[in-house]
């Protein structure tokens, strides 16, 4: 892996989670007069923001910067390029290995207390539900394109994703979705307003996505609004015609 495949490794996780020590260091955002400074502050946020990702509770900034420094100025040091990558490379998997494992025992206590709650149905596999609203209208297939309001939150309350606060439907095909919402919403009569609570497996498993880490329980507040028909462009043959 080159160096700046590693750059872009470390920064791929910007603004997922939060885990760094950053002790008494001042984080009070610097004027940034010219072009140049605003680059730099946008390097180091990036890889700050890149290194957060992995939960490094011990991480030491001090050690950060000198690394920095010591880059910037083009001193060698003992480690190939090679052997650090490899290092971090094994260092940062075990990190994502027992974050997973972290989270997979918090999201299973999460799902078990949900699940002895008031309201709270199984639809299998570790789904569970809560009807907020019923609806009366036809309920979606698995190839349906639907419109739905939502909002995702992770175990500990954290909103990763929400069509509210955007104040615009969203639109999904079913069969384009993670497993759970594609089961659940094909329960849901149009016009339900349910509160869906999906394990891992019926999510993104143990990769995770953008703002979820690996094996996070979710849990979806799902407002199935209608059925969408595809409109079909003028001039198109009747298929039914014989």
């Amino acid at each position: 892996m080159k160096t700046k495949n590693l750059f872009l490794f470390l920064c791929a996780g910007a603004l997922m989670m939060t885990g760094c020590n950053s002790g008494s260091l001042n984080t009070t955002t610097p004027v940034l007069k010219t072009a140049s400074d605003t680059a730099s502050y946008y390097l180091g946020y990036l890889q700050g923001s890149g290194v957060s990702q992995f939960k490094m509770k011990d991480f030491n900034m001090q050690s950060f910067v000198a690394g920095m420094n010591t880059g910037i100025e083009k001193k060698e040091i003992k480690a190939s390029n090679m052997e650090m990558q490899m290092f971090l490379n094994n260092y940062f998997q075990s990190l994502q290995m027992k974050l997973a494992e972290d989270n997979k025992k918090e999201s299973e206590e999460y799902l078990a207390k949900k699940a002895k709650e008031s309201g709270v149905d199984t639809l299998g596999n570790g789904i569970l539900y809560k009807v907020e609203k019923e609806g009366n209208g036809p309920k979606p297939t698995a190839t349906d394109m639907v419109k739905v309001h939502y909002k995702g939150t992770l175990p500990d309350g954290t909103v990763f994703d929400s069509s509210l606060e955007r104040k615009e439907p969203a639109e999904f095909a079913l069969n384009h979705v993670i497993p759970g919402w594609s089961k659940a919403l094909q329960n849901m009569p149009v016009g339900s307003k349910w509160i869906i609570y999906l394990p891992a497996d019926e999510a993104y498993g143990s990769r995770g996505n953008r703002g979820i880490g690996p094996n996070q329980a979710l849990t979806f507040e799902v407002e199935l609004l209608d059925i969408v028909t595809p409109e079909v462009p003028e001039g198109t043959p009747n298929q039914n015609k014989k």
